[in-house]
Order: C-alpha cells, then sequence, then structure tokens
C-alpha cells in the first residue's frame, strides 16, 4: 500500500484573506464562461483518475475500506458524476425559455441560472473523498469558487485531498482549509455566498445559525434513523442480501444505511436466520479477518456504538475489539421502542429488528419519529409499496434495495425536516450552486395605457386581461 504522509493536522489560515481572495477571483468573472468551467472538471477528472490508487489507500488507513467498497462508493462514484456533469454542463449553462402569459404580451420570459459566488463545502469522516469532492462538482460547473474543509477524523483522507487540490487548482479558486473545530468556526464566521454541510444534527443545527447571520443559503445534508419496511411477500434471498449489503457496508457508518427494520412478524424468524446464513457467506466466520469489513472510525465512536448493544438481545454478532476499531456485524431482536438505540442514529454495524402485526402501526411507528434521511420497502406487492410511500416522508429510498438510489445521477439526494434541507448529484448538484435568476423582456412595439394612472374606470378591463395570466 502507498504510504500516505501525514504532516500535521493544522495549519495557520487567514479565513478573511482566504475569503476576500476568492471573491476577488470571482468578482473578476473568469469562472463564468462555459470553456472555463469545463476545463476545470477535466482538470478535476484527470486528478481523481491520477490518484486512484492513493485515494483507495487512504481510505483504508482511515476507515479500513476494501478496494472494491472504496472505489464503488467513493472514487468510481466521484468519475461517474463528474463525467455525467462534464456531458450535459452545456445544456445546464443555457438560459431556459419558459411560457409567457398573453396578459404580458409582447414578450419573452427565461431563467437563467446564476453562480453564487464563493461558496464553502464542509465533509465528514465516513465517505471522506466522496462527500468532500461530490458537491465540488456542482460547485465549479455552476461557477463558483470553493473553500473545502474536510474532516480532520479521516487524516489521510484530508491530506491527499489537500495535495491534490493544491498542486492542480489556483486557491483563490479552490482551497483546502486543513483543521479541526477552531478552523471550521472560523470559516463559519465569514460572509459565503452558498454553504454546503455534510454531517450530523446538531452541528447541522450551528451551520444554519452561523449562516442565517449572514442570510446566506445552505444544503444541509443531515441523517437520521431511516427504517426499512419488510412485508411477508418478499423474495427473501435476494431481500436478506440487500439489507445486509446497505447496513453493513463501511462498517454501518453510512447516513442512508437501513438503521432498523420494520418486518411483518410472520416472516421475521425465516429473515433472520436467512440473514445469519448470509453474513457468514459475505465476511466468513470471523468477520474481523475478513479483508472485505471495515472499522470504526475512532475510539469515541467505538464507544458509543458498543454501548447500544444489549447481550441479551444479539442474533449474531455482538463481538467487539476497542484496540482494532472492531465490532462485528450485528443484529438485534426483541428491541422495544424506549431501547437506548431506538432514540438515536446508530452510524455503525448494529441492526436493530422490530416485528409488527400490521403494516399501519409500522407506519404510525415511523411518523411518530423525525423524517429519516432514507427509506427502504422490502415486497413483491405493489399496494404494499404505494401504501407505504404515500403514507410516510422521508428524504429519499428504494424499493427492494438499499443505497441504490444515491448512484442513479438522475435523482435528487437529500433530505427533509430533521434530515436536511436540499438535495444535490447530477443535474440537482448543478441547480443547487446555481442561483435561477428569472427574466421577462418586454417588446416596447406596443404600450397599454391602462397600466398607468389616472386609472378611472380601468378596473373593469384589468379583471378580464387578467384572465389571461395564465
Amino acid at each position: 500500500m502507498t504510504e500516505v504522509l501525514m504532516p500535521p493536522i493544522k495549519e495557520t489560515f487567514d479565513a478573511v484573506k482566504l475569503v476576500n481572495e476568492q471573491r476577488s477571483y470571482f468578482d473578476s468573472k473568469i469562472t463564468l464562461s462555459y470553456s472555463f468551467r469545463i476545463e476545470q472538471l477535466k482538470k478535476l477528472r484527470n486528478l481523481v483518475a491520477e490518484n486512484e490508487q492513493n485515494i483507495m489507500d487512504a481510505l483504508h488507513a482511515d476507515l479500513r475500506k476494501s478496494s472494491f467498497e472504496a472505489y464503488g462508493t467513493e472514487v468510481g462514484f466521484i468519475l461517474g458524476e463528474i463525467d455525467h456533469t462534464i456531458k450535459h454542463l452545456k445544456k445546464w449553462m443555457k438560459p431556459k425559455r419558459v411560457g409567457t402569459p398573453l396578459f404580458h404580451a409582447i414578450g419573452s420570459s427565461k431563467i437563467y441560472s446564476d453562480p453564487y459566488g464563493v461558496t464553502l463545502i464542509i465533509a465528514p469522516w465516513n465517505y471522506p473523498f466522496q462527500l468532500l469532492v461530490g458537491p465540488l462538482i456542482g460547485a465549479m460547473a455552476a461557477g463558483n469558487t470553493a473553500v473545502l474543509k474536510p474532516s480532520e477524523l479521516a487524516p489521510h483522507t484530508a491530506q491527499l485531498v489537500n495535495e491534490m487540490i493544491g498542486k492542480t487548482f489556483d486557491k483563490k479558486y479552490i482551497s483546502v482549509v486543513m483543521g479541526a473545530v477552531e478552523e471550521s468556526k472560523a470559516l463559519l464566521e465569514q460572509r459565503f455566498d452558498y454553504i454546503f454541510f455534510t454531517g450530523g444534527v446538531e452541528i447541522g443545527r450551528y451551520v444554519y445559525q452561523c449562516a442565517a447571520r449572514h442570510l446566506t443559503p445552505v444544503t444541509l445534508e443531515l441523517g437520521g434513523k431511516s427504517p426499512c419496511f419488510v412485508d411477508e411477500n418478499i423474495n427473501l434471498e435476494v431481500a436478506s442480501r440487500r439489507i445486509l449489503w446497505g447496513k453493513f457496508t463501511n462498517a454501518g457508518q453510512t447516513c442512508v444505511a437501513p438503521d432498523y427494520l420494520l418486518v411483518d412478524e410472520k416472516i421475521k424468524d425465516k429473515l433472520l436466520d436467512k440473514m445469519q446464513t448470509h453474513l457468514k457467506e459475505f465476511f466468513g466466520e470471523n468477520p474481523q479477518l475478513s479483508v472485505d469489513y471495515g472499522r470504526i472510525i475512532n475510539e469515541r465512536h467505538f464507544d458509543r456504538i458498543s454501548g447500544l448493544i444489549e447481550p441479551d438481545k444479539v442474533v449474531v454478532g455482538g463481538k467487539t475489539d476497542k484496540s482494532d476499531l472492531y465490532i462485528s456485524p450485528t443484529i438485534l431482536d426483541k428491541i422495544l421502542p424506549s431501547d437506548p438505540i431506538m432514540n438515536q442514529e446508530i452510524f455503525g454495524p448494529v441492526l436493530p429488528v422490530i416485528a409488527y402485526k400490521h403494516l399501519d402501526e409500522a407506519i404510525k411507528f415511523v411518523n411518530d419519529r423525525e423524517k429519516p434521511l432514507a427509506f427502504y420497502v422490502f415486497t413483491e406487492s405493489s399496494n404494499y409499496a404505494d401504501k407505504v410511500l404515500a403514507e410516510t416522508s422521508g428524504g429519499g429510498g428504494c424499493v427492494n434495495d438499499t443505497l441504490m438510489h444515491l448512484g442513479n445521477v438522475n435523482l435528487p439526494f437529500g433530505g427533509v425536516g430533521e434530515s436536511g434541507i436540499g438535495a444535490y448529484h447530477g443535474g440537482s448538484s448543478f441547480d443547487t450552486f446555481s442561483h435561477k435568476k428569472s427574466v421577462h423582456k418586454k417588446s416596447t412595439i406596443s404600450d397599454l395605457k391602462i397600466r398607468y394612472a389616472p386609472y378611472k374606470n380601468n378596473l373593469p378591463i384589468l379583471k378580464k386581461l387578467m384572465k389571461w395570466l395564465n
């Protein structure tokens, strides 16, 4: 494995100077042209492709990610996003013509996509490359400058990105700020034109409060307890594998992982039996020895997650090794709503299972809690799926799969309520980092005099004309 050098994570920086330099760069209008944007995106793509192995090595050092998982969820994911953006950017940048009602004749109406200006992107540690560079693609495509704040909890990836960006882009255009809480607070004191944050709910609230001081628009990608509904009418083999894959990818440290299962009681035992079989197929008798199973990011998270495991409720797993930051893939049964594990996002490799008798009670269970970032439904019944989709609210999800909605660039990804604000991926990333400027262009050939004072008896005429507004 290529060694990733680790200089001290903190470095002195002047937040005011950095933002002012980026603002001056943006004000020069260099970022506005299609040619500049496409050139920079191609640079970014080449940079990622050239450093593919280095990125995967860094992810392994931070989270013990396998090459397969690191490429599929981070490197390859980003390359696909860049390719899609390069392919469609010219179309996205074109002003969009919209209809103009007869009331406004003779005229035309268009929507222009303007960059906001200087943007701040704050990334988490669980997918430290993808969740930093993914939003950056949208910021660049939309014609902004960007300040990137990687997570100090994934230091190898943070340092690598710092080196990659620093040697490729002018820091007045794209800059990486290393450090921890102190540096993040210094950045959030500045006036940015857009802030994109991915992380926990409480820090998200703090970011939102800081943005409010300057009335800065934000995207907040947060989290929550994402439910997974399991009907009695399922393909047991497929459902078991896909649920386990979605839960234990990245050792469960995924904001859209199934947080808990709501399973029809008639099928629960069969599902649990099948899951135990598939876990052995995936990771062997001892998952700690599997090269395909990751580790917890640090001791603080290890202690929190392991403290949620009640030994008498363990169906499979429950083994821990703090010296290795290892928590085995764990499934818990006989879970009560009052259990500690049901009162916080797990964000780790522990899957609680709750049985239900009737679908309505499962739906009520979900609706009585904060809106999740994701939801999953396993069923062969379209009526069952339609009912869940119609009667619950969440950021997005899948029917008969997990996580895969993130892999479709045509689907906006984002939360609702406590799980977030705004969305991105593909064209939605361009839209997120663009202000939609509406412009009506009016001809001077004719000019209705009734719009001007004195209005006299013109109200009846106005009422008739305004019927043509639609």
